[in-house]
């Protein structure tokens, strides 16, 4: 068990204008917005945020909800993960979006409570890169081995090479950046769809990782930590089974939230790799995922210590 890989708080935005956003879905194929139209489709979103931050707090995972009104027209604000992340050492980054309307997801509340409940050294905003086309959006763009300190990062329009140099020398990690294909031949928007890393395992879809030798390579390097490696396929990426996280609760015990989606397209096999190390935690969300992300990018996970502790 890992607090250094796997949190046990996370920062959580419910939507009260929820909708699938037109902006985002010329290169996020995970997109439905044929139901846009639907009335009762933030409702939904809304029920399906509550359900899953009560399961989280009942797994022992401390939860900071905060609210967006739709006041701005941010749909996409159930998924703070790609505006901010936390790291150890008490650094916060504040990240550049790829999207304008992403771009006022950003908000000083969240990082006043960060700075107020837990130890904060330093807040690094990127956002101004923006100006300059230069996007990489959090925890969606990068997948961390917070142990053996690797940024693991699908190249896309929302991961840009000189931001990821630049984070990663500010914040102590190695980049390892890889070209990847989906089913359409699309390179992969955000690299959180399609690999996740545990403290143990890691789930990742290495046939969309286009280069034979960087794929290798990227495996070689999990096993080598000390992981097991679940490979998924092009079907279970469809349906979000690489868009999990690794969740600490308050006795220590690791856990894998999930989407019931995701978890319904995992064979019996992966499912009893992961179980040796974290119990599964499957969430219903199927609204929420019309949105072209899932569990894991509705987490932004809290890589600091508490003031009380």
């Amino acid at each position: 068990m890992s607090l250094v890989q796997s949190p046990n708080a996370v920062a959580m935005v419910c939507p009260w204008n929820f909708y699938s956003n037109p902006e985002t879905s010329r290169d996020n194929a995970f997109q439905n917005i044929s139901n846009n139209n639907n009335k009762d489709l933030s409702a939904l979103a809304k029920q399906e945020f509550d359900t899953m931050v009560e399961m989280l707090e009942s797994h022992g995972v401390r939860v900071h909800v905060f609210h967006d009104y739709g006041d701005n027209e941010t749909p996409d604000s159930v998924f703070p993960n790609n505006w901010l992340s936390t790291h150890s050492g008490g650094n916060v980054a504040i990240h550049s979006m790829y999207s304008p309307s992403r771009r006022r997801e950003r908000r000083s509340d969240v990082i006043e409570l960060l700075k107020r409940e837990y130890r904060v050294q330093s807040v690094v905003d990127f956002s101004g890169l923006e100006w300059d086309n230069l996007f990489l959006e959090g925890t969606g763009a990068m997948v961390f081995d917070h142990i053996e300190r690797v940024a693991y990062t699908a190249k896309s329009n929302r991961a840009n090479d000189i931001n990821l140099e630049r984070f990663c020398t500010m914040f102590g990690y190695e980049p390892m950046a890889f070209e990847t294909a989906d089913k359409a031949g699309q390179p992969i928007y955000h690299t959180n769809v399609m690999m996740a890393i545990g403290t143990d395992y890691a789930l990742i879809c290495l046939d969309m990782i286009v280069d034979v030798e960087r794929r290798e390579e990227i495996k070689i390097r999990l096993i080598e930590s000390g992981r097991e490696v679940i490979e998924l396929s092009y079907d279970q990426i469809d349906n979000f089974a690489g868009n999990a996280l690794e969740l600490t609760d308050n006795t220590g015990h690791s856990l894998l939230a999930i989407s019931q989606r995701a978890y319904d397209v995992l064979k019996d096999e992966q499912i009893q790799t992961i179980e040796k190390h974290a119990k599964i935690v499957p969430i219903t969300i199927p609204t929420i995922e019309l949105a072209g992300g899932s569990v894991r990018c509705m987490l932004a996970g809290i890589h600091l210590k508490r003031r009380n502790s």
